[in-house]
């Protein structure tokens, strides 16, 4: 039953030997062009303005200035990223990629080693300041710089599996109801699609709300390198 149930997940679209299921992982980089040349109406406003309203948030958290206007557009791409993935991922027959750690974890990885990177060759100071928080006792100095490294450590981990978890979750319970539809009465099945509908609400929020933190949690790692 498990593996019946979890089989949803696996990417098993093959045509002449390719899998085309991570297609659809860039399929919503297709319509950002598009935004560029058509006529603006309520969605495309609706778009900038939550654009703007991150762009605004990551430059307080980063502390922008002259020299590092762009920083903000890495996480405001990351954001728009993850949430074409996760949305896509709510049609039916359409891959879910960011439900497998291959993408997750390769996102969440890559970013964590370019701050550590840059934050251990340009600012080591600070990056050894940072393991000792202000006022912590001579004796507890080795503990705290053992819980920050292990902390700073599964970072990525925490990253990955946080966005994973969640886009599995919802995926599954919507799986386990409508695989129950086939032994219930009309009226059982009408509260049945009701249930699914309000299922489906919520994993519209969950989308957006993990490609939400994923992008701030992104942007509170860097700007502590800085």
């Amino acid at each position: 039953m498990m593996n019946n149930l979890f089989s949803i997940f696996d990417p098993s679209t093959n045509i002449f030997n390719l899998s085309l299921n991570w297609i659809s992982t860039i399929i919503g980089l297709l319509f950002i062009p598009y935004s560029f040349w058509i006529i603006p109406n309520r969605q495309f406003i609706l778009w900038n303005f939550i654009l703007n309203k991150l762009h605004n948030e990551f430059k307080m958290l980063l502390g922008i200035n002259k020299f590092n206007k762009g920083s903000t557009f890495i996480f405001i791409s990351l954001f728009s990223f993850i949430l074409f993935n996760n949305f896509l991922g709510l049609f039916p027959y359409i891959f879910t990629s960011t439900s497998h750690l291959t993408i997750s974890l390769s996102i969440s990885l890559s970013l964590w080693l370019s701050f550590m990177l840059y934050g251990w060759i340009n600012n080591y100071q600070h990056m050894f300041i940072h393991m000792i928080p202000q006022g912590t006792p001579s004796i507890l100095m080795p503990f705290m710089v053992l819980i920050e490294t292990i902390s700073n450590i599964i970072r990525p981990g925490t990253l990955a599996v946080r966005l994973t978890a969640n886009m599995i979750a919802g995926h599954l319970l919507l799986t386990l109801l409508s695989s129950t539809g086939n032994s219930m009465s009309f009226y059982l099945l009408f509260i049945l699609i009701f249930m699914q509908i309000l299922l489906l609400i919520l994993e519209s929020a969950v989308a957006v709300i993990q490609a939400y933190v994923i992008s701030i949690l992104s942007t509170l790692y860097s700007s502590e390198v800085n």
